[in-house]
């Protein structure tokens, strides 16, 4: 949406194909970090986005064992917006879509789903499609994959992927909160166990880490024995566990880090979790995905006004994105084999020297913060603004 939205601000033709009636799917990455607020500062757009309901967090901080630490403070970052932004998925990218449709050369199809490659001698010329209204064969310049780690559109290009593995998977839920809750968003750790809480006002959404693999096993336990650990992690939420009352009410999500050997070919090129599929840590995935939709729009807007992109422009997308995809896969690894993994095989948990120095010194809260809320490499807009319609 975000390179749609920048592409035919630029003048180009776009279409977007979205399978779903509408954007409202929960449990979804909603950290807005500062550096794609930052984008909307540069796009003319910040002040208009956070009128929408949102919460802002200016440091990060978890429970280990029995401390509790600041982990992260974005207050001192070279942005305009020092927080993070949570704001619902659905949210944003309906605001985006309405941005984008001020532009005569934006399009979108909902109820529309992407289901194979349309391929002439070896070059992308599009897909085909199923939507309500039957079959559509829809040809295009240039196709972008951006769907998903689970990405239909780069299974049938056929592109080589290379699985880094992860340690864990998670599972999605809400409780909802009372006024006398904690008001941050925090982590939980102990021994064996890992909650993340994200205050979304009305309710936590909360995400719950086990072992690869390991939810049958924690399902045969009983739902009595899951909700007793949410408990134990915070107690505060012991009165409204019982709002779990169906495991139909907690969602999994299989954990997969992973990333194309190539991003593209001829005609079609992958972006976001389609090319690069996120570990959760640091909640870094959608901003990454919006980094790269800024390069390759900042590459591409331009020859895809009169003409067919070429192979070595889809490529210099890659290259631009490609040392950032790394790092920060490289750094999400390292903390999940470091600290999730030990975490989950443990049978008692402290907190590791080097975080209680994060906490005792504030100057080196700013480095997780410049990692977390920056990335490597952000991206600024370099794409021309055409002119919106008067109709718009």
């Amino acid at each position: 949406m975000m390179l749609a939205y920048l592409l035919a601000r630029a003048g180009v033709d776009v279409l977007v194909l979205e399978k779903h009636a509408d954007f409202l799917r929960d449990f979804r990455g909603d950290t807005i970090h500062p550096s794609t607020l930052e984008l909307m500062h540069e796009l003319g757009l910040l002040e208009e986005f956070l009128q929408r309901p949102h919460d802002e967090v200016r440091q990060l901080n978890g429970w280990i064992g029995e401390s509790r630490l600041r982990l992260a403070d974005f207050t001192h970052l070279p942005t305009h917006c020092k927080f993070i932004a949570f704001m619902p998925q659905w949210d944003f990218l309906n605001f985006l879509a309405e941005q984008a449709r001020r532009y005569p050369s934006f399009s979108l199809l909902m109820n529309t789903e992407a289901t194979d490659l349309l391929v002439e001698d070896g070059l992308v010329t599009g897909v085909r499609a199923k939507s309500a209204q039957g079959q559509l064969e829809i040809r295009a310049g240039l196709t972008i994959a951006a769907d998903g780690r689970h990405s239909v559109i780069r299974q049938k290009a056929a592109l080589e992927i290379i699985n880094l593995g992860a340690p864990m998977d998670v599972l999605w839920m809400r409780i909802s909160r009372a006024e006398s809750d904690p008001s941050i968003t925090l982590g939980r750790i102990d021994a064996g166990k890992f909650l993340v809480m994200l205050n979304r006002r009305a309710y936590w959404q909360c995400a719950f880490v086990i072992p690869k693999g390991g939810y049958d096993e924690l399902r045969a336990r009983g739902l009595p024995a899951f909700r007793a650990q949410l408990a134990e992690l915070a107690p505060f939420l012991r009165d409204r566990v019982e709002e779990l009352a169906d495991w139909d009410q907690i969602k999994l999500l299989t954990v997969v880090v992973d990333r194309l050997k190539r991003w593209w070919r001829p005609g079609l090129l992958c972006i976001g979790d389609a090319a690069h599929a996120m570990s959760p840590v640091g909640g870094v995935g959608i901003n990454l995905a919006i980094q790269d939709a800024v390069a390759a729009a900042n590459i591409l807007a331009e020859p895809l006004r009169t003409r067919a992109a070429r192979d070595p422009e889809l490529a210099a997308v890659q290259k631009r994105r490609e040392f950032p995809t790394r790092a920060t896969q490289r750094m999400q690894i390292a903390i999940q084999n470091n600290v999730i993994k030990r975490v989950l095989g443990s049978t008692r948990v402290k907190a590791p020297w080097i975080l209680k120095l994060v906490d005792r010194w504030p100057l080196l809260q700013r480095i997780p913060a410049r990692l977390i809320g920056m990335g490597f490499r952000p991206e600024h807009v370099k794409t021309p603004a055409a002119a919106p319609s008067p109709h718009a």
